[in-house]
């Protein structure tokens, strides 16, 4: 029989449940923390980690990825993504629907279950998609966070524009709806009127504020008539936040990604097709008003909505060049950053990107350093900065928007369920993680 495989860290900065800090060490077996104490003694671990002058978090659940296995494996698969994951502190993430085939069946699900098993070196779930022929496998498909819905910016099976449809998907079972809320008629409509115009930065206008709040009111209204748990995904507009701070179900949820935080339109002109994506950047105004909804708690949590595409699709005229940023690896660095400059505490960023996740979706024993729960972990250091390099970037597509900013926070050791899987640079390839569980 094997012997179980124990972790001590020691001397580490650890944010408790509570958002309290304190200085401490936190012991973990095989998959689980079973000690989190000022000093802990009379054990010999398996491993020892002296993480003086580092800062210990729960590993970030990133609930809202596009991995592209399969069927899209040259901008990205599983094996790489999660590659990212490690690196940036991410310990599980939730992939959407819209590969090829797209995952809108038992069969599909199970197929990318097994594809992540044996590559995946971060914990894993996947939506289903909802479309109004396999009705059954929305009610039934297992395990899964919860249904996605793309109510625009999409194509063929996965796009449900059609009211009676939405109605359909949302009056059957209980299962989580998140949604992609922009109204396509709407951007139909003002794509003809900016047909004629190539720079990217129309983008924004032709999926404008109003095609994001009219999609959000129409999925909150059935939300509130079905009594239907609701998610709102990447929310991008002062409009959205605003109308969620005075309707606000409790039964519904929102989460921000960190670009719609922290980059506005501005950056068309600055790094012009990489800056696209969906729904669109927004303007400052924006960006003050999701913050502050973020900090208040009408918007939940953060999410990256990875979405990688090649540079030379990106290099694309527009509207020819793809929508979608990579943004595993600089997510947690880029809202430590943003903690340090006084935009939020370590508290809440860690809350953001961890607890509320897992509380939101039902995920057991995640998101938090207490004992009982799973040694999903990351030791980060806040005490350096480190620019965002595109050769040092470990997904696929090889760029970020954010090349160049000069981040702290970086991820010096990630652990997933007491494995260590990035060390100071180096990935250790041969872990697992395993496939999340979701309570309803």
């Amino acid at each position: 029989m094997q012997s179980p495989t124990s972790l001590l860290i020691r001397h580490a900065q650890i944010i408790l449940p509570n958002g309290e800090l304190v200085i401490g060490d936190v012991l973990t077996c095989d998959r689980l923390i079973v000690e989190v104490a000022p000093e802990i003694s009379n054990v010999t671990p398996t491993i020892e980690i002296d993480a003086q002058g580092l800062t210990l978090l729960p590993g970030v659940i990133d609930p809202q990825v596009h991995f592209r296995e399969p069927g899209l494996e040259y901008k990205e698969d599983l094996f790489t993504a999660s590659c990212a994951c490690a690196k940036g502190g991410v310990t599980s993430f939730l992939e959407m629907p819209n590969t090829r085939p797209p995952t809108i069946t038992q069969q599909a699900l199970d197929d990318k279950l097994q594809r992540a098993q044996e590559k995946c070196l971060v914990n894993y779930g996947f939506f289903v998609g909802g479309t109004a022929d396999h009705l059954p496998d929305l009610l039934l498909a297992n395990p899964t966070p919860g249904i996605k819905i793309f109510m625009g910016s999409m194509h063929g099976q996965l796009l449900v524009a059609e009211d009676a449809v939405l109605e359909t998907i949302f009056a059957q079972g209980e299962r989580l709806i998140a949604v992609h809320a922009e109204d396509q008629a709407r951007i139909n409509q003002r794509r003809k009127e900016f047909a004629e115009i190539h720079d990217p930065a129309v983008h924004s206008q032709i999926q404008d504020n109003q095609a994001a709040l009219l999609a959000t009111k129409r999925a909150l209204k059935l939300s509130k008539k079905y009594q239907r748990r609701l998610h709102i995904l990447h929310m991008s507009t002062a409009e959205e936040a605003d109308l969620l701070r005075q309707d606000k179900p409790s039964w519904v949820t929102a989460e921000v990604t960190p670009q719609h935080l922290l980059l506005n339109t501005d950056a068309y002109e600055k790094i012009g097709t990489l800056a696209q994506m969906n729904p669109p950047l927004r303007s400052p105004h924006d960006n003050e008003v999701l913050w502050q909804a973020l900090r208040d708690g009408v918007i939940d949590f953060i999410a990256t909505d990875h979405a990688p595409h090649t540079l030379e699709e990106k290099a694309q005229e527009y509207p020819n060049s793809p929508s979608g940023m990579p943004g595993v690896e600089t997510s947690l660095p880029l809202m430590l950053t943003a903690a340090m400059e006084g935009q939020c505490t370590l508290a809440q960023v860690a809350n953001w990107m961890s607890l509320a996740v897992a509380q939101a979706y039902g995920i057991p024993n995640k998101g938090a350093i207490a004992p009982g729960y799973d040694a999903d972990l990351v030791l980060v250091n806040l005490n350096t900065y480190h620019p965002v390099l595109r050769e040092e970037l470990l997904t696929k597509c090889g760029w970020s928007p954010f090349e160049g900013w000069n981040l702290t926070g970086w991820p010096a050791i990630t652990i997933v369920g007491g494995q260590i899987v990035y060390d100071k640079g180096e990935l250790y390839t041969n872990v697992r993680g395993q496939a999340l569980n979701f309570i309803d």
